[in-house]
């Protein structure tokens, strides 16, 4: 259910915004959010009682909400490039 030390690694590489980023940059953790997101959403599509995991997939959507405002605060184009590139909608 959770990501692999590899995954992890591979989304921070592809998604870095300068040579000493390791994971620690908005758009980072953003990628790394979608990630679990989604591995979440296949946990509750088959577990739709489990009411644990239902409220950290909600506070993962909320913080990743939040990241995605910042970004968008700092610069649209940015913004822009990374909901293209995770296939998030606006």
């Amino acid at each position: 259910m959770s990501i692999t030390k590899e995954k992890k690694s591979e989304l921070v590489a592809a998604f870095k915004t300068s040579e000493r980023d390791n994971g620690g940059s908005a758009a980072s953790q953003v990628a790394v959010l979608t990630e679990r997101i989604n591995n979440l959403q296949a946990h509750m599509k088959a577990n739709h009682k489990d009411e644990h995991s239902k409220r950290g997939l909600l506070k993962m959507v909320n913080h990743r909400k939040t990241l995605l405002a910042y970004i968008k605060n700092k610069n649209v184009t940015k913004y822009d490039e990374l909901i293209k590139k995770l296939g998030l909608r606006k």
